[in-house]
């Protein structure tokens, strides 16, 4: 999930999932904890929730909205972790804390079926007497209409492009008849798809393919969101002040571990105020979480960062990378020596200092995220001689590269975003750059036209470095290697060309394609691992930092769990 502009990073640092995220203030405000955050903020191991009190409201203050409320649409973390409350797919991401949040459960569907006809035909038993919010029985005819407004609305429609018959979907209509095939008489639903996908589970799970009755608007509906199965359904919203969601009077539990009953009578989420606002209440207990896409100020963190509030303070390590693409298509960093120089000479710690500090980021040479099926750990580009993690730069080896690949003195573009942060981060790749022989300059854009502008070949010619930062969308591999570093991820003159330094090694993507056919393996794991590091070697990045996230709840609260997916489980933590 790309992060989008620094100012739209807080809505899915509101999300991962999430490509889209919103970081705007969010950032920002990261930047100013360097001093404070040190390396104690109160750490949180992800753990199984223990049974909780239903019952009360559960208060979350967040500085403002997630735009629009449509499913279809909505691609923010802030939503996304309210709808895995009012809304069920036909699979789902087990609602656990752990590894275990990132199996693929039924969900509306009895089973998780294994694909016939060459992988391209998925068969799903859907439950019988369950209800939509309205009242209005859930029917496999619901589906059909639930991915064809996914292009009518339209919403992101790349994750169902491969159903039969979306090629030629569009705002104007979408006939899935053929691809998407109800029997309500049996009480089964067909998807059939032009080609294999074997991460469409981990697709069919995202908000996007969330059940909504048949005769659901297949045009945006706005701050309306349709109606879903979920233990919540949505009372309002109002982004200029809050969300209320309230309990789901048709709601029955059919698999606990796809979709549990929720211990809050009611889920309140408050928008407008200023961060430090939202911790002070939460301090005093006149609300329950500040949410975790805002970033809490520096003096505050400080308070927080003593054992008083152990219990309330809760980090963890996000599927994350924030890196400077190098255009590999132009002089120097088409060349592999420059561009491994370069990795070596990265100062990781001052960008863990401008994003916030220890606490706050975790450096990394690598693509692949810790935590993260593939993962394994690999720094080649350090200080000393272990290549597990990164300890320092080594500039005097960087010189020998540059030396050796005839670039050096050469100008050097790095582009970034023109706000305080990403003032920052490039002045320090500058300065890396600087101190290894080139001869840097900045190049900086608004947040807004920063991500499109360097996605675009047509500008490929203008900057040799570029800041970014993704997310993931699912816990799959390719959504970091294949969709950032892959072959197929290369647009000309698109602003959607995410493989950002057109870095294309054909060796490494027959591998990636072969291991794109092996699905959730630990064959498949061993060779997305192989890939991990053979892509580290090839330096098309220079990785930087994992982000962290911190969630900070009333000391009324109790049954924290996070979930790899989802983050924050709102609806099963409990109030005492």
């Amino acid at each position: 999930m790309k992060l989008p502009p620094v100012e739209t990073i807080a809505a899915r640092c509101r999300a991962r999932p999430l490509r889209k995220m919103g970081l705007g203030a969010a950032i920002a405000a990261l930047a100013v904890t360097a001093a404070a955050c040190g390396g104690s903020t109160q750490s949180s191991t992800p753990s199984t929730q223990a049974t909780g009190h239903k019952g009360g409201t559960f208060t979350i203050l967040a500085n403002s909205a997630f735009g629009v409320a449509d499913p279809a649409q909505n691609y923010t973390l802030e939503q996304w972790q309210l709808l895995i409350d009012t809304h069920d797919g036909l699979v789902g991401f087990a609602k656990a804390g752990g590894a275990a949040g990132n199996k693929i459960v039924p969900d509306l569907a009895t089973s998780v079926p294994v694909p016939t006809n060459g992988g391209k035909t998925y068969l799903f038993h859907i439950r019988k007497g369950i209800k939509f919010s309205n009242g209005q029985t859930l029917k496999p005819s619901d589906f059909v209409t639930t991915f064809e407004r996914q292009f009518t609305v339209p919403g992101p429609t790349s994750f169902y492009s491969g159903i039969v018959g979306a090629s030629k979907c569009s705002t104007k209509g979408c006939d899935l008849s053929k691809g998407v095939v109800a029997n309500d008489s049996a009480y089964t639903l067909t998807i059939n798809l032009t080609a294999p996908d074997p991460e469409f589970m981990d697709q069919l799970s995202l908000p996007f393919a969330f059940a909504v009755p048949a005769g659901t608007s297949p045009k945006l509906t706005g701050n309306n969101v349709p109606p879903g199965t979920g233990p919540y359904m949505w009372k309002s919203y109002n982004p200029n002040s809050q969300a209320v969601l309230v309990r789901n009077p048709y709601f029955h539990v059919w698999s606990a571990e796809a979709q549990p009953a929720g211990y809050p009578n009611e889920i309140i989420e408050k928008y407008g105020l200023q961060v430090s606002d939202e911790v002070t209440e939460v301090l005093n207990g006149q609300a329950n979480e500040v949410f975790d896409g805002d970033s809490i100020p520096s003096d505050q963190l400080s308070t927080l960062n003593s054992s008083k509030y152990a219990g309330q303070v809760h980090v963890n390590t996000l599927t994350a990378d924030y890196y400077f693409a190098l255009n590999t298509r132009r002089p120097p960093f088409n060349n592999l020596q420059a561009r491994q120089a370069i990795n070596y000479a990265a100062n990781r710690t001052a960008y863990v200092k401008i994003y916030g500090g220890p606490s706050l980021a975790v450096p990394t040479c690598q693509i692949l995220p810790p935590n993260f099926p593939g993962y394994s750990a690999y720094c080649p580009y350090t200080a000393g001689s272990s290549t597990s993690s990164w300890t320092g730069p080594d500039i005097a080896k960087a010189k020998q590269l540059v030396a050796q690949s005839g670039t050096k003195g050469m100008k050097v573009v790095v582009n970034g975003t023109n706000d305080e942060v990403g003032k920052s981060l490039v002045q320090q790749m500058i300065s890396d750059l600087d101190a290894i022989g080139y001869n840097a300059t900045p190049q900086l854009l608004t947040a807004s036209v920063q991500y499109p502008y360097i996605q675009n070949s047509s500008n490929s010619s203008k900057w040799n470095v570029a800041w970014s930062a993704w997310y993931q969308d699912y816990p799959a591999p390719s959504d970091f290697l294949n969709v950032l570093t892959g072959c197929g991820s290369i647009h000309p003159n698109s602003d959607a060309s995410p493989n950002i330094s057109e870095f294309c090694d054909k060796s490494i993507q027959t591998q990636i394609d072969q291991a794109e056919t092996m699905g959730q393996t630990s064959a498949a794991d061993a060779l997305w691992q192989k890939v991990d590091h053979e892509m580290t070697d090839q330096a098309p990045w220079v990785d930087l930092y994992n982000p962290k996230q911190i969630d900070f709840l009333s000391s009324n609260v109790q049954g924290y769990a996070w979930n790899p997916q989802w983050y924050i489980l709102i609806d099963q933590l409990s109030l005492k």
